[in-house]
């Protein structure tokens, strides 16, 4: 059976002018695709991977378009448009995802982006989002242990650096010494659970656990410069985000790290990058 607001796996039945129809599993119907969102060369009996929701019309509909979010997820969409109903967000499909007024937090200004979690409205059976966030994120049935991989949605900056979303379900704190490159709100990271607290709360690291945490900086240059057949393209005019990219560190402990190495005689620094001696 297929789900609102859920990815499926469809066969399609037949294709019309209007579209293809995608058998769901219930014997008495099937859901259309629109033209427009056939892909090139598909079949009768193929299988294709849809996303479902509701029309402007409320009738299911199936889409290869892909969602900025899905249902339960939290991401920072922009609005569209206003109406008696409420704000019009983006998020990525060709309906707009509506955020009733009872579920805002503020008015919404347009062109302006907020933090809102989807969810399917009991009473419409509709996908919608809200700015209610807390009474969807827990602090108790905590799957996942420290040093655990997890996804984290980067929200407010805060004096100790930025509050995060972890997988959509936690709370949890990014420390501004474990920042090493630019971030900004509504980025998703790859992160490391760092510690679990006693009331729920969750910090994290954009470093990962293990052998290239406990290397030292100019360990980390040798074994990537080993790993590259002696030479690599990082040197003083590179810019943070890519030396963060391939060591985990700064660019103004790279600066250091480099500078010791080459005092030490372990590499030559090139025009265009750094080579092992």
């Amino acid at each position: 059976m297929i789900e609102i607001g859920k990815y499926a796996e469809l066969e399609i039945e037949k294709i019309i002018q209007q579209g293809a129809y995608l058998l769901t599993g219930d014997e008495t119907a099937s859901i259309l695709l629109p033209t427009k969102y056939i892909p090139e060369g598909v079949e009768i009996g193929d299988m294709i991977r849809v996303f479902i929701y509701r029309d402007s019309e409320d009738k299911l509909i199936a889409t290869t378009q892909t969602p900025y979010a899905l249902i339960d997820e939290c991401a920072y969409l922009t609005v569209k448009s206003q109406s008696n109903f409420g704000a019009f967000l983006d998020w990525g499909l060709l309906k707009d995802l509506l955020v009733p007024f009872r579920e805002q937090n503020e008015t919404m200004q347009v062109g302006k982006s907020y933090l809102v979690r989807l969810y399917v409205d009991k009473i419409t059976n509709r996908i919608v989002g809200t700015q209610h966030i807390n009474k969807f994120l827990r602090d108790n049935e905590i799957t996942f242990q420290v040093n655990d991989e997890v996804e984290i949605l980067v929200c407010n900056a805060v004096d100790l650096g930025y509050k995060v979303i972890v997988n959509n379900q936690h709370w949890g704190m990014l420390y501004k010494n474990q920042i090493f490159c630019d971030i900004e709100e509504g980025q998703k990271l790859k992160a490391w659970v760092k510690l679990i607290r006693e009331d729920g709360k969750i910090d994290v690291s954009l470093q990962q656990p293990g052998f290239k945490e406990v290397l030292s900086a100019e360990e980390k240059i040798l074994h990537l410069l080993q790993q590259n057949n002696g030479y690599c393209e990082l040197n003083d005019s590179s810019s943070p985000d890519e030396i963060y990219a391939e060591l985990q560190i700064s660019k103004k402990v790279f600066k250091k790290a480099i500078g010791k190495l080459f005092r030490e005689k372990h590499i030559m620094i090139e025009e265009n990058g750094i080579r092992i001696v």
